[in-house]
């Protein structure tokens, strides 16, 4: 699997355990594969098999959400030699709070006995492993960020603006097996308190911003330049995805139609 993966993310360093690969690596893997939610709403389940993943993110070049996304990497750096595990999540949400228990997956690289903070599989979050150091900014290419107890054995990473906390999730040091996530996994595909149920989603940094398509609008951000264009119907919703994203239009149709 691993030349595969590596082609995919158009990866060509190193692959010996470091610090360094697991930098690099992690940045690859957040500029070519997008976050994505299309599967739900083409009412295609979720497979979270190890061959499911590969054929879905490898070999059709798609993205998924984060039990997908982060599940396949922890894979990869584990096949690398790394010691990585999933862990549980929850993500905090401005107008619910934070989330049920197992509500994302994130990943823990123990390296040098120092723990990080792996996520590839959130959005948009760092390009780079956290540094579990709990109270000091930790800077990143995408911001800075600082991680702190919550209560015994549950931490919170935020996002730091100007001073100012972002809070993104609470997360436990315990690891889980992808299967542990199903259920969560299916509650995201089919309750309507999901947000991933809301409306289509598929979004990708880039060195200098981001792209984010959804039903509604496109909009693509370079610097502080902002382009919005809206999205009028099907036929530009799937003409965008393909122009900017790569995906074969062709291949989701055949699946919304069966």
């Amino acid at each position: 699997m691993i030349n595969f993966y590596l082609d995919r993310i158009d990866y060509k360093g190193e692959v010996t355990p470091s610090l360094n690969t697991l930098k690099n690596l992690q940045k690859a893997h957040v500029l070519a594969v997008p976050f994505e939610n299309l599967d739900i709403h083409i009412g295609k389940p979720i497979d979270l098999s190890k061959e499911g993943l590969i054929e879905k993110i490898i070999f059709q070049k798609r993205g998924g959400f984060c039990f997908e996304l982060n599940g396949l990497f922890c894979e990869l750096l584990t096949e690398i030699g790394f010691d990585a595990h999933l862990i549980a999540a929850r993500v905090f949400s401005r107008d619910n709070g934070y989330g049920l228990p197992m509500d994302h997956a994130t990943i823990l690289v123990n390296l040098d006995e120092t723990n990080y903070l792996v996520d590839v599989g959130y959005g948009e979050f760092s390009f780079e492993p956290l540094k579990i150091e709990l109270n000091k900014p930790l800077e990143d290419e995408r911001g800075f960020f600082i991680i702190e107890e919550h209560e015994k054995d549950v931490y919170r990473v935020s996002k730091l603006d100007q001073s100012k906390k972002k809070h993104e999730y609470l997360f436990e040091l315990k690891p889980h097996p992808l299967v542990a996530f199903k259920d969560m996994c299916l509650y995201h595909q089919t309750s309507p308190d999901s947000p991933f149920t809301q409306r289509r989603l598929i979004t990708l940094p880039t060195p200098t911003g981001r792209v984010t398509l959804t039903s509604e609008k496109f909009l693509a951000k370079d610097g502080r330049q902002i382009k919005l264009e809206t999205i009028e119907n099907e036929e530009a919703f799937y003409t965008k995805l393909e122009e900017v994203f790569g995906y074969s239009t062709q291949n989701i149709l055949v699946e919304l139609n069966k």
